[in-house]
């Protein structure tokens, strides 16, 4: 991987990150943050990095699984949680989602239904924020963000995003030099919105081959044939980020009005 794309000083971003959470979390008037935590990589980074800013006391972890949540991601998010000495509370949410999609008498589409999930949990997050006077502490990163790889107003829904602006092979450095496990810093991306779901099965490749593309077309402004090169990876790839990109921009804007437009 380009050296560029991996220098990171993990001391210093450790260190610029809990100050941005200080800060956000001290202009807000709240008391502390929610984290939404999953078992994976992004959200144990964000829930390290919190507890780190703000101390034990001002963090809850809500675990929110579904009827196919892995175990084993169950199981690695309680013990991430019970190792920092934070709050947490696992809150199922099966029952609301199959209330929510037999509402209607219309069939809904996989996608619908995974993102009434994503929705769901957003929904969670912020009533027991708003209940304690926390924040909701975002866990998306940089890679996700690109490619719109993410629930609008699901996971999307968040007060503010410690670690966006890294990429996910940045955040995996960052969580083993937080120190966290490495099942959990190696473990696969998988957003689990079905059985059996893998980013894989909707991104064009591994994290550690975009991450290169995406940072070629999108900070050093290279040409598409250029970040394939550099990535190793053919055109296509390369193509498909471009698509998911642009058609997932309403996904980072405000919503257009007659006056945005």
């Amino acid at each position: 991987m380009p050296r560029d794309l991996l220098r990171l000083d993990l001391r210093e971003e450790t260190s610029r990150i809990t100050a941005f959470i200080q800060s956000t979390v001290e202009r807000a008037g709240a008391k502390g943050v929610v984290v939404a935590l999953s078992g994976g990589i992004d959200s144990a980074v964000v829930g390290a990095l919190c507890v780190r800013a703000l101390g034990k006391d001002r963090v809850l972890a809500l675990l929110l699984p579904s009827d196919h949540t892995p175990p084993q991601d169950l199981d690695d998010a309680r013990r991430l949680a019970d190792t920092w000495g934070v709050r947490r509370e696992e809150i199922p949410i099966s029952g609301i989602v199959g209330a929510i999609t037999s509402s209607t008498r219309a069939e809904g589409t996989k996608i619908a239904k995974a993102n009434v999930q994503a929705r769901v949990r957003m929904v969670l997050d912020y009533y027991r924020a708003n209940s304690l006077g926390y924040l909701v502490a975002g866990t998306g990163d940089r890679s996700e963000s690109l490619l719109g790889y993410y629930t609008k107003w699901g996971d999307g829904g968040v007060d503010f995003l410690p670690i966006a602006h890294l990429y996910k092979t940045q955040v995996r450095r960052l969580g083993t030099h937080l120190g966290l496990p490495k099942e959990v810093v190696e473990k696969p991306a998988s957003p689990q919105l079905w059985p059996g779901h893998k980013a894989l099965d909707e991104i064009p490749a591994n994290y550690d081959k975009l991450d290169i593309v995406m940072h070629y077309l999108y900070d050093s402004k290279a040409t598409p044939k250029e970040a394939a090169a550099v990535g190793g990876v053919p055109i296509g790839v390369v193509e498909r980020v471009l698509g998911m990109h642009k058609n997932s921009e309403h996904k980072r804007a405000m919503p257009p009005s007659l006056e945005s437009v």
